[in-house]
């Protein structure tokens, strides 16, 4: 019993074409209806193009779970780019927040000794008080 083999991808034969594939006795049979073996491949044949399918679609699922691995550990990757690179500026912007903090120190005492040194020299170039001569 031999048929003509189709694609997966085709549509299905027709029963005319179905039994145009058949040797003269059992077209002679197909004639009065009695087909059992062509349900049976026509079954087969549905079967096996899903089965066909359900693979691929198996195949494209997997790929796609790669190319989203991939990408979450490329996320994750620069994800602890950003985090060692944030603790780098925070660390230089804690430096820098010190070096301020002592600077404004060294300003307030040398403030504090101006006014030291102003409040001498204004009192040191004060009159005193006239006493009276003459």
């Amino acid at each position: 019993m031999t048929t003509s083999s189709t694609s997966p991808a085709s549509r299905p034969m027709t029963r005319s074409e179905w039994v145009s594939t058949l040797p003269p006795w059992r077209r002679l049979l197909a004639m009065f209806n009695w087909r059992p073996v062509y349900d049976i491949e026509l079954r087969g044949r549905e079967s096996e193009r899903r089965t066909k399918q359900l693979r691929i679609e198996s195949l494209e699922t997997k790929m796609r779970l790669l190319d989203s691995e991939k990408r979450t550990k490329q996320l994750e990757s620069e994800f602890e780019q950003r985090e060692l690179e944030r603790d780098k500026r925070l660390k230089l912007l804690k430096s820098e927040i010190e070096l301020l903090r002592k600077e404004n120190e060294r300003l307030a005492a040398l403030e504090s000794r101006m006014d030291a040194l102003l409040l001498n020299a204004d009192s040191s170039s004060q009159t005193p008080p006239a006493t009276g001569s003459n």
